[in-house]
């Protein structure tokens, strides 16, 4: 199976690389920086850039195509001990290092992440978030620099750093911070953080987690703290389903578990195939959640379904981002000569997912119905009945939970107070059923390791992963670090779960896990390669973000580069256009 890929000496860095839809490009004049950053060290150790991207709403004498104000948009991203925030011009002009918005350099601390408020903002304002090595919290206005406030400054509510930070979707006010402790905070800016060190009453628990809320006379910050995972178990980062009703949680002992927010309700949950999820994110649709770590291995996550529906492998080291590309969601033959109806219905819907990693590749993926949705063993001849239903599969994850749908809220709010006698029905939106040409016989055994004999053709991404761009490598084995035998792990791998036990036995040993839904072994579940897979960095990829017109990388050397995607044929108009059309979210 050919792949982009890429075999050249240590210094061999792409500048481009080409998918079925054009060749995306690097825009040298749009890099962003820190200004004179040749030479430069952060002193302490701390490489994890984040890039915060936020377009904000035109001003009042902005007229439509005009030439008046340089860009909407504004990047933030940290190196070090050092903020900067700059005026984002996209491929359109080149970067200007010489005049940021706003520049800040810290003592006895780094920013690690951050976050713009997108529900307040305004053309001349915007709230900036920010997550501190230390435990800190600022909030900042890059733009007007009036607004600033601290929060957790004494560190008397966590003093471990701060992983990730995120604005409550829908909220003007609150917000969330992950730290390494393995405890989620959330927090209001509007209030204070108090002067002593916060006592905690139990307010909620379940399997592996517990929620507790302040036990004080006036409200203050933090209003609840989540306590997930193992003991001491890092929480890596979190994500928020695209209606806003779900969360799912990463952490350093290898679990991916998803509540109902509002609820507080675990909905379901999944294993690490080695060590632990280090990123997270969910499907423009809400459908998938795609998680990678430590086992170099990017895996895909059925929320309906409850279970793990197919792993990547093509990464050589740790996967530090996951993130979809809500532009590209179908496939199109470019060559074909069909009418516009014909061709429309026969276009495959298809998941772009990119992923960046510590081996500093870049990979991308197409991941379509046949593998996300694959046949059962009574379907070996499915070829014959491509409209046969595909039966109902039992939910894993938390026992006794029935797979709901996700509605879409508009409200997104923290009242808990009220729903401690709620139902809290977790939410999913709804699968449409897709007609699967040339189904893929890679048959699923739950909990067995009987491997089932191929019937028929390769399923349709590994046939479009198979196309030659050029580069061809003969082979695509990569050395990677995973372990054969997972059941023969060290006593250190037995995770001590917080909160109460389900009763079930896997729920207080990760490791009899394996070969359950929430971790298929590996001949138990589809391997994809990916389409395309470049060295684009000297340093460890740290940022992935997909845009309309270009896609922004960043590595641990500070530097943040702009890709921009390939140019749309003028005698195709409308095919690109159904090409980047991005993904809305169905009601």
């Amino acid at each position: 199976m050919a792949v982009q890929s890429d075999s050249g000496g240590k210094d061999d860095v792409k500048t481009q690389f080409v998918t079925r839809e054009g060749t995306y490009r690097l825009m040298t004049l749009s890099e962003y920086s820190r200004p004179n950053r040749v030479g430069y060290t952060s002193g302490s150790g701390s490489s994890h850039v984040r890039v915060s991207l936020v377009s904000l709403p035109p001003g009042p004498g902005a007229a439509p195509g005009s030439d008046g104000p340089p860009s909407d948009d504004r990047i933030c991203f940290n190196h070090g001990k050092e903020l900067y925030v700059y005026v984002y011009r996209g491929v359109k002009k080149a970067a200007d290092l010489t005049k940021p918005v706003d520049k800040k350099m810290y003592k006895g601390t780094n920013p690690t992440c951050h976050d713009f408020n997108t529900v307040t903002m305004a053309p001349d304002s915007v709230a900036l978030v920010i997550g501190f090595s230390t435990g800190q919290i600022q909030l900042i206005d890059p733009i007007k620099k009036e607004l600033s406030k601290l929060y957790n400054e004494e560190r008397l509510i966590d003093k471990t750093r701060v992983t990730c930070i995120k604005w409550v979707p829908g909220s003007s006010n609150l917000f969330i911070t992950a730290h390494a402790s393995g405890q989620l905070y959330v927090y209001n800016e509007e209030l204070t953080c108090g002067t002593t060190a916060p006592h905690y009453q139990l307010f909620k628990q379940g399997d592996g987690y517990s929620i507790h809320t302040c036990r004080t006379k006036s409200t203050r910050n933090p209003l609840y703290r989540w306590v997930i995972g193992a003991e001491g178990s890092c929480i890596n980062e979190f994500a928020f389903s695209p209606c806003g009703t779900n969360l799912a949680v990463v952490s350093q002992d290898g679990f991916l578990r998803v509540f109902h927010y509002d609820t507080m309700e675990l909905i379901g949950r999944a294993r690490s195939y080695f060590g632990g999820f280090l990123c997270v994110c969910w499907s423009p649709d809400g459908k998938y959640v795609v998680v990678g770590g430590e086992d170099d291995l990017v895996t895909v996550w059925s929320f309906s379904e409850r279970r793990v529906v197919a792993r990547g492998q093509g990464h050589r080291s740790w996967v530090s981002v996951v993130a979809f590309d809500p532009y590209v969601v179908s496939f199109t033959d470019p060559e074909s000569e069909e009418p516009e109806e014909e061709r429309r219905a026969s276009d495959v819907q298809c998941y772009r997912l990119g992923s960046v990693s510590q081996d500093t590749q870049l990979c991308l993926w197409d991941l379509t119905e046949d593998v996300l949705r694959p046949p059962v063993r009574a379907r070996a001849s499915a070829h014959l009945s491509p409209g046969a239903p595909a039966p109902a599969l039992s939910p894993n994850g938390v026992p006794g939970k029935p797979p709901a749908k996700c509605a879409k809220t508009n409200k997104i709010g923290h009242k808990h107070a009220e729903l401690s006698n709620a139902a809290g029905e977790p939410s999913g939106a709804k699968s449409k059923t897709t007609k699967v040409n040339n189904v893929s016989t890679l048959n699923i055994s739950v909990g067995k390791a009987k491997e089932e004999t191929a019937i028929g053709v390769n399923s349709l991404t590994q046939r479009l992963a198979g196309f030659s761009f050029g580069e061809r490598r003969s082979e695509h084995r990569r050395n990677f670090s995973l372990t054969s035998k997972p059941e023969q792990k060290s006593a250190s791998n037995t995770v001590a779960m917080r909160g109460k036990s389900a009763g079930a036995p896997d729920s207080c040993d990760p490791v009899k896990l394996i070969g359950t839904p929430s971790c298929p072994r590996f001949d138990e579940c589809p391997v994809l390669e990916p389409l395309v897979c470049k060295k684009i960095a000297h340093e460890r990829l740290t940022a992935l973000q997909f845009r309309a017109e270009y896609l922004v990388t960043a590595c641990a050397d500070g530097c943040v580069n702009t890709w921009a995607r390939p140019a749309r044929a003028s005698n195709g108009e409308a095919r690109a256009h159904r090409r980047f059309e991005r993904i809305d979210l169905v009601d």
